[in-house]
């Protein structure tokens, strides 16, 4: 059985900060932002590309990399950068939020800008 998946948009360019590579300017950004963020002494510590087995009765569902975990005094939050949301993605993420909403833990998506779906065309259906 083959299976296919649509690709989007793919207009996100690869760019460098302080010695790393991150999948988009926009990452990047989040974690210039970061940085400051520790500086300034809002953050205890960030990391970034962590990879998360997803685990549903004993079984490795999938592994889920989210894009930055960032630690404060008592509180884990988990940030995801999305520049456009697919229904996989939508899917990995539903299965997050259910293993990973607990006290002490916090989950946030920024989302870059607002982004539009393809718009639909108009079909004349005769009958």
């Amino acid at each position: 059985m083959t299976y296919y998946q649509k690709t989007y948009f793919k207009n996100a360019k690869k760019s460098e900060y302080r010695g790393s590579i991150y999948d988009s300017k926009f990452e990047a950004q989040i974690a210039f932002d970061l940085d400051m963020m520790l500086k300034a002494g809002e953050i205890i510590k960030w990391e970034r590309q962590v990879k998360i087995p997803l685990i549903v009765n004993g079984y490795l569902v999938e592994n889920y990399y989210i894009d930055f975990i960032v630690y404060r005094d008592g509180e884990t939050e988990y940030i995801e950068a999305k520049g456009y949301p697919t229904p996989v993605w939508k899917i990995k993420w539903k299965l997050f939020e259910a293993l990973h909403t607990k006290p002490g833990n916090k989950l946030t998506v920024i989302m870059q800008g607002k982004y539009r779906p393809p718009k639909l065309r108009k079909v004349k259906i005769n009958l």
